[in-house]
Order: C-alpha cells, then sequence, then structure tokens
C-alpha cells in the first residue's frame, strides 16, 4: 500500500487521472477545481474492465481525497457527491459513475455506495479505493514514472526486483523524505528527452535549484524501467574506470561535475582528454547525467572542447533547472509543507501568504524545503516583508541560523565541513579535531548529540557500500559555513589544521586570485598551508599507488597554478625547489596539464627560473617535432616562453622532421583504432593537429602535403565507418512522458494545507 493520504487533494486527482488514461488508454476530460459540477473527469465512449462486463456511456469521474491515514469510506463520506451525480443523471450527462478514492472501502460499503447510485438513475457504478489505486501503480513503470512521487510513498521492495531494490535503497536513503514531495516539473520532461535523444543530460542551475532531486527521478526510473546499474561517480576518470563496454545497462550520475563550489580546470581538462570514451560509451547505450552550479558551468563551457564532446553544445542537454513555472513553484511548496515538520499553527499563519511566496522570483524547491522545517524558521516573522527576504536572500537567514545554534551544533557542522563534507559514522576524531571543538565549546558527545538533532535539517547521514557518512543536506549549506569561516580567523585555523592537503587544494586560495566562493587565506597561514602541502603524496581518489600519486601531483599543481599568489609561490618554491624539476617534463595532452599551466602561471609573475624554463621548453618541443602534441603552435602563452631562437629552430625542425615522414605517422594513427570508437572520434585530434601544421605553414609546398594527408584521413574514415560493427546494444528509451493537467481553478491549491 502506497501513503496517498499524503498527497493531498491537488496531486490525487492528477494521479487519478494518469491512472485513467493509462487504463482507458484514452484522454480523459477534466474539470476546473472550482467548477466541475461533480465531475472531475469525464469520457465518452467504451471502458472493457478486466474479468468483467463492458461499459458504455458517458462516463463521470469523482476523486475523493481523504488526509486521514487508514480511514474507511462510507455512504455518509459522499452525500454532496450523491446529490451532483443525480444532477448529472438528470441532464443525461452521466452513464457510468466511476468513484476513486484513497480510503479504504469494505465490500458492505462498496455495496451500499453502489445501490445509492443505481437509486439515482445511474446505469453502472464502479468504486476503487486505495487497494485498487496501490495495484495500478505496482503494475505500471509507466504509471510511476508519470507520478515519481510515489518512490517515496510505499515500500520499494513491493515495486523492484531484490537487486534493484537494494541499489535503490542505497542510493536513495537520504533523499526518501524528499522524494515523495517531488513534483514533476517540465524540466524533468525535457531532461528525459535528452536523455532518450542522446544518452546525455548536464542540468544547471543556482544552488538548491533542485538539480539533484531530477537526476535522481532519472536515476530511480531507468532503475525501475530497464533495471540499469546505477553508480554515482566524482569524474570523468572514474566514469571511464567503471564502465563495461560489454553491458550497455550502465547510468553514470555525475554530481557537480565541474566543481563542487567553484570551478575546477582539471575538470573540465578530464572531460576533454576522456572525451573520445564517453562518445563511445553512450554510443553503446551507458546514461550519463551530470550536474552543475550555473555560475561554475559559465566558466568551464569555454574551456570544453568542442570538436571533442560536441554534444555539451547542444542545448537540449543543457537544461536550466530554475526554469519553474507558478503552478509548479505552488505543488513543490505545498508538498514539502504538507509533508514538513512544522505544526498546524505554523501552517495556518503562513496560508494566506503562500500564493505570493510561490510567485517569487528567487523561489526555488529548497525554500520551500526550509519553510517547512522549523529549525529555519525558528525567529522568522510571518509578514510579507520578512517572508520575502527569507526567499530572496537566502544566504542572509542560513548564516543567521547556523549562526544561532548552539556550541554542540555549530563544533557538529565544523567537523563535516573539516572532514570535507564526509564526516564517517561512528566519528573517531583526530587530534586536531579534538582540539578544534574543544574550542568551539563542544565534545564528541555533544557533537553526536547534535548530529542527530539536526539530521533531515542541515545535515544527513547516508549509506555507502558497508558504511555510513554526514554530510550536509545541502551545498548551500557548506557555503554558508565557508563564510562564517572567513569572517573568524579562529575558526578559519581550526578548519585547515583538521583538513587534508587534498581537501585544501580544492577549497581555500593563498591569496586573493579572484576565485568565487572560495577561502581567502592571508599570509600569516602561508606557512601552515606549506607544512601541510609536504604531506601531500598520495591522492584518496585513486587506488592503486600509481594512480595515487599521479593525482596527488596534478592536484598539487593545479593548485599552485590557479589559487596561490605571487607572494605564497615564492615562499613554496623556496622550500620545494624539486617541483621545478617536476614541471620540465609534463604530461601528454599538453592544454590539458596542470604542469603546464604552472609554468606558465610562473612566466607570467616573472618567477620562472631560465634553466627550469629552457628544459620545459625543450620537452615541449620534442614533442611537436615527434608528432605527439602541437599544443605549443597554437598557445601564444606558450610561444611567449620560448626564445625567438628556441621558436626558429622548432618550426625548423618540424619541417625538417615530421612534415618529411608525416604519410608514416598518419598510418600510425588509423592502426591504432578500436572498435569501441568511432572513425571520426579516433581520427579527430591528428586531423586537428594537420589543420594546426597547416595553418602555422602557410607555404604552398607544405599545405599540399598536408591537404594530401587530410584527405587520405578522410577517406580512411568513410571507409572505416562502413565497416564498423553496430553498436553493442541499441540505447533504450524511457517511455514519453508528457504533462499532467494544470487543475487550477478559484480553489486554491493551499485550501487543505492546514488540515
Amino acid at each position: 500500500m502506497f501513503d496517498l493520504h499524503k498527497l493531498g487533494w491537488h496531486s490525487f486527482q492528477q494521479l487519478c487521472l494518469t491512472i485513467l488514461r493509462e487504463v482507458l488508454g484514452q484522454t480523459v476530460e477534466s474539470f476546473l477545481a472550482s467548477s466541475d459540477g461533480g465531475r472531475d473527469g469525464a469520457f465518452s465512449g467504451t471502458w472493457q474492465l478486466a474479468g468483467n462486463e463492458d461499459l458504455s456511456g458517458v462516463f463521470v469521474f469523482q476523486c475523493k481525497h481523504t488526509n486521514r491515514m487508514g480511514h474507511n469510506l462510507s455512504l455518509a463520506d459522499i452525500t454532496d457527491e450523491i446529490a451532483k451525480a443525480k444532477k448529472l443523471v438528470e441532464s443525461d450527462r452521466c452513464d457510468c459513475y466511476i468513484l476513486i478514492t484513497n480510503a479504504g472501502i469494505s465490500g458492505t460499503a462498496n455495496e451500499e455506495i453502489i445501490q445509492e447510485l443505481m437509486g439515482i438513475g445511474v446505469k453502472k457504478a464502479k468504486v476503487f479505493g486505495a487497494t485498487w489505486i496501490s495495484d495500478q501503480i505496482r503494475d505500471s513503470k509507466k504509471l510511476r514514472m508519470l507520478v515519481p512521487r510515489v518512490y517515496g510513498l510505499g515500500d520499494l521492495s513491493e515495486i523492484l526486483d531484490a537487486r534493484a531494490y537494494e541499489q535503490a535503497k542505497v542510493l536513495l536513503e537520504a533523499m526518501r523524505e524528499d522524494l515523495a514531495k517531488v513534483v514533476l516539473t517540465s524540466t524533468y520532461y525535457k531532461a528525459v528527452d535528452a536523455i532518450n535523444k542522446h544518452g546525455l543530460v548536464l542540468l544547471i542551475g543556482e544552488p538548491a535549484a533542485g538539480k539533484t532531486t531530477i537526476a535522481s527521478l532519472l536515476s530511480m526510473a531507468s532503475l525501475d524501467q530497464w533495471g540499469t546499474y546505477t553508480m554515482k561517480e566524482v569524474r570523468a576518470s572514474v566514469v571511464v574506470d567503471r564502465w563495461n563496454p560489454n553491458d550497455s545497462r550502465q547510468f553514470f550520475w555525475i554530481d557537480d561535475a565541474f566543481g563542487v563550489t567553484q570551478y575546477e580546470l582539471s575538470l573540465a581538462y578530464e572531460w576533454n582528454s576522456f572525451a573520445l570514451k564517453l562518445n563511445a560509451m553512450l554510443r553503446t547505450g551507458v546514461k550519463i547525467v551530470m550536474t552543475s552550479r550555473d555560475y561554475i558551468y559559465n566558466k568551464a563551457r569555454k574551456d570544453l572542447k568542442k570538436s571533442a564532446f560536441p554534444l555539451i553544445e547542444e542545448s537540449q542537454v543543457v537544461i536550466d533547472v530554475h526554469n519553474l513555472s507558478i503552478e509548479e513553484k505552488k505543488q513543490i511548496l505545498y508538498n514539502h509543507l504538507k509533508l514538513g515538520t512544522q505544526s498546524k499553527e505554523f501552517r495556518s499563519e503562513i496560508k494566506p501568504h503562500l500564493e505570493n511566496i510561490s510567485k517569487l522570483e528567487g523561489f526555488v524547491p529548497e525554500t520551500a524545503r526550509r519553510l517547512s522545517d522549523p529549525i529555519f524558521t525558528k525567529n522568522l516573522i510571518i509578514s510579507d516583508y520578512w517572508l520575502t527576504k527569507f526567499v530572496e536572500k537566502p544566504e542572509e537567514f542560513l548564516r543567521d541560523v547556523i549562526e544561532g545554534l548552539d556550541n554542540d551544533s555549530k563544533a557538529a557542522l565544523a567537523l563535516i565541513y573539516m572532514r570535507n563534507d564526509n564526516l564517517e559514522s561512528p566519528i573517531v576524531l583526530s587530534e586536531s579535531e579534538s582540539v578544534a571543538i574543544e574550542r568551539l565549546g563542544s565534545s564528541l558527545g555533544g557533537c553526536t548529540s547534535a548530529l542527530e538533532n539536526l539530521r533531515n535539517s542541515l545535515v544527513y547521514l547516508i549509506p555507502s557500500e558497508d558504511m555510513y557518512f554526514w554530510k550536509f543536506k545541502h551545498p548551500t549549506i557548506s557555503d554558508a559555513y565557508s563564510v562564517i569561516l572567513k569572517r573568524n580567523p579562529e575558526l578559519l585555523e581550526i578548519y585547515i589544521q583538521g583538513s587534508s592537503p587534498e581537501e585544501l587544494t580544492g577549497a581555500v586560495t593563498c591569496g586573493n586570485v579572484g576565485l568565487e566562493k572560495s577561502v581567502v587565506l592571508g599570509r600569516k597561514f602561508f606557512p601552515l598551508i606549506i607544512t601541510k602541502l609536504k604531506n601531500f603524496k598520495s591522492s584518496t581518489r585513486h587506488k592503486t599507488e600509481l594512480w595515487s600519486t599521479w593525482e596527488a601531483k596534478r592536484r598539487l599543481h593545479s593548485f599552485l597554478a590557479n589559487r596561490c599568489s605571487r607572494e605564497f609561490l615564492q615562499l613554496y618554491l623556496a622550500e620545494n625547489p624539486e617541483v621545478l624539476q617536476d614541471i620540465t617534463k609534463p604530461e601528454l595532452y599538453l592544454e590539458y596539464s596542470p604542469s603546464v599551466k604552472l609554468v606558465i602561471r610562473l612566466n607570467d609573475l616573472g618567477i620562472l627560473p631560465n634553466d627550469t624554463r629552457e628544459k620545459f621548453t625543450k620537452c615541449i618541443s620534442d614533442y611537436a617535432i615527434a608528432g605527439d602534441d602541437f599544443y605549443i603552435l597554437s598557445s601564444k602563452e606558450l610561444r611567449d616562453i620560448c626564445t625567438k631562437k628556441e621558436w626558429q629552430n622548432l618550426r625548423r625542425k618540424i619541417r625538417e622532421v615530421f612534415l618529411t615522414s608525416v604519410d608514416t605517422w598518419r598510418e600510425e594513427k588509423e592502426s591504432g583504432f578500436s572498435d569501441f570508437q568511432s572513425p571520426k572520434d579516433h581520427m579527430a585530434r591528428p586531423l586537428e593537429s594537420l589543420k594546426l601544421l597547416k595553418k602555422t605553414f602557410a607555404q604552398i609546398k607544405f599545405t599540399y602535403r598536408l591537404d594530401e594527408q587530410i584527405n587520405l584521413i578522410e577517406d580512411w574514415i568513410i571507409e572505416t565507418e562502413k565497416k564498423s560493427p553496430e553498436p553493442i546494444a541499441p540505447r533504450e528509451r524511457l517511455d514519453s512522458v508528457e504533462q499532467q493537467d494544470n487543475l487550477d481553478g478559484s480553489r486554491s491549491i493551499f485550501d487543505d494545507i492546514d488540515d
């Protein structure tokens, strides 16, 4: 059974009409709530009931919702409906009367109601109760996708098979309560369409706009409908590592694809470098959902390589989840308040203001969640002015909420923040963490109790494999806490002491370098950061030693290149001169290399030693001469690092060495083709290289030779595409969905908010 009493009259009516369309297979006409004349829906035709006689004529459908859990319907409950039905019969507008209710229906009550309806002239009457509705939901995957709130209103083990149930339980446990409140918006339909067409959807929007909710709905729908293996990953490299080319039933969900609270250049470069494999994955039927904050994506899109990852550029897969209609906002606000923890008195007091709240420009789903929780509204004055500020200035209110907490609660949030939003439960404190919470006036016991009190308001407990983690309920809470940290040097030092080097490289800047949403550290903290970074030898993002060391070096170089002032870099290099040796031999795909970015940064600041510059220049020149990487030809920043003589020598050697053997180079590139790539994708980079060389060496004798190689590659692509096998498995599609009726009328959706 599903908890249908939690739906509210408006959502229940939508559910009933959706079920009827699924059952009838035809369009059911719906009526406005204020002028339905005793009809929530109507249909004219024949309805063949399974195992029963056919019904035909003019149908009237009436939905009867109750907020009372376990209530059984009686004849006395529908006195008004009987009177309206009689008028419909007298005007020849009702041959068959169908009553649908979320209440229980006993055999006796069913018989009494049908007899009463037949007595007023109805030819055929049927009554369907909570059990019948639950059966329809349980039997129809498409229905569950049309009304995905039901995933949060019942026992998932009754819907999904054992494997899918266990996966769903882990995947959605933390947001089970929120799932019951979800509203199916136009953005969800666009996201389904993008997944169907491309296998990829990128959800962008402001913080708290509902990106994670839509991603979870897509994940749940694919899990339910196709039996996919849903994996929530952190970055492109992990997605590629987890890809099984022999199994197309994989669904990858990557939150904050280009950075959590600020743009991380290395993540965008990683998506570019793995683009060929990602495109191959999509062709085999894999599905990928990515989310990003809007201000982060606006920066990332400049660095995403269009030719490597063309789908990102197509507008149909870039969806602004902040674009909600007024009706969608109303339903979101209703669901959260109705199913939240606010008292009846609070709901009654705020009820007259809800229509206006839903029309405010700054309203997002997170607004509704906070209004439904007393911890966020403890000191809120219920008036149009203060409610408008609550909606339009959420950061200020959230900071006030955090600063108004008791010492134990503040310390508990500090522990989650210091663990980079992953506080393992049960909690085992390090020495520095013990000192930190003691200085905040708390203890381990106090923090443990506070976390439980804050659960599902500011924090939540999420399972991950064989352990649990405390996390912030929403990323905006972490944002608000970072602002508080920046205001208080005492807290800032606690944060640095308790954070790992890996966490610090993604969250702080040493000096103000203009990065949004970052924690800016002044020079007094530089020695402490340098000491912390000395221990950064391996990354927790990878298990193998090789990959772990590689990742740590990349993150360190990226941090130094993008998050550090000139003053800090001079201090760091003086104590760690080995870094200068590391950056003289950058890895291939130079445009994505943090080492290259660091060299450019040091050169721009005038602190790149000449011997380091010479070794670096020789290395990247050798790459170009060998045909491995021509980035130096297209990057003005790299050319500026070279002397005039070095640049002239490089051009000469490319002509004398590479261009004389370009035919052999092309054949080697073609020979490395794999069936898991398209021929076009495989030769995209060699083609770009030849076009770049053609632009660089404009003399006729060189352009003729390069044009010849370009034509040979294009011919090879055409011939190879003809021989390429079909994708491993055709991409399955989510069932097409249409938006539900807008059941608007003079009756407010908030009419029963305080029942």
